[in-house]
């Protein structure tokens, strides 16, 4: 499919670029998705929490008063779950979250997002261009021609260009990423995406069944 590449000015440049059928023009798998994006934040997860149990709070070794006489209830130690300071039943473990998927599920997922983000109109292709000053102002310059707003925005690059992530990371709804190290949650999780035209052979690359 045919789609116009526009410059660093947000205007058309006369050029045409065919996009990859097999990627973005296939039919939407929602399910996959929803797998890809379930396992990757499940992987994100350090699975140190922790709490401690009666055997592991300090204190409670005497018994705080005699077992009869009393007229309350018996009591052992003052580290029992019944008592505030006491341990935790059944609090949470340390634990591996992590999921394993099958890699045509990732694929999958990836090329419906990027059909998705075309099919609604969300995705641009760009000239490949460069942010040579590394200044802020001038990444912020290029998102205006684009009349984004306060869009949250994902850019991918053919390369590392350092300058132009330099002049990217002070602008807080731009997030610049290489095209082959985006993950199908920041392709989803952005309402405009920007291609430049050098990355189109890099998504291919790694969206590929």
């Amino acid at each position: 499919m045919v789609v116009d590449v526009y410059t660093r000015e947000g205007k058309p440049s006369g050029k045409k670029v065919d996009l990859p059928e097999a990627i973005f023009g296939v039919e939407p798998k929602s399910h996959a998705v929803y797998l890809t994006v379930k396992a990757q934040m499940a992987n994100a997860r350090q699975g140190t929490h922790k709490t401690k149990t009666r055997k592991e709070v300090r204190g409670g070794g005497k018994k705080p008063w005699k077992q009869k006489g009393r007229g309350v209830a018996r009591a052992g130690t003052i580290r029992s779950p019944l008592w505030v300071g006491g341990g935790r039943v059944f609090g949470p473990r340390p634990r591996d979250y992590s999921q394993d998927l099958n890699k045509k599920v990732k694929r999958l997922a990836r090329r419906s997002v990027l059909s998705t983000k075309l099919q609604e109109q969300k995705l641009l292709v760009l000239e490949d261009f460069s942010i040579e000053s590394g200044k802020t102002r001038d990444m912020a310059t290029v998102m205006s021609n684009f009349e984004i707003g306060d869009q949250k925005v994902l850019m991918l690059l053919p390369a590392h260009d350092e300058k132009t992530l330099l002049a990217s990371r002070n602008i807080p709804n731009l997030r610049v990423q290489l095209a082959e190290h985006a993950s199908t949650y920041e392709l989803l999780d952005c309402s405009k995406l920007l291609i430049q035209q050098g990355a189109i052979e890099k998504i291919a690359g790694v969206s590929q069944a």
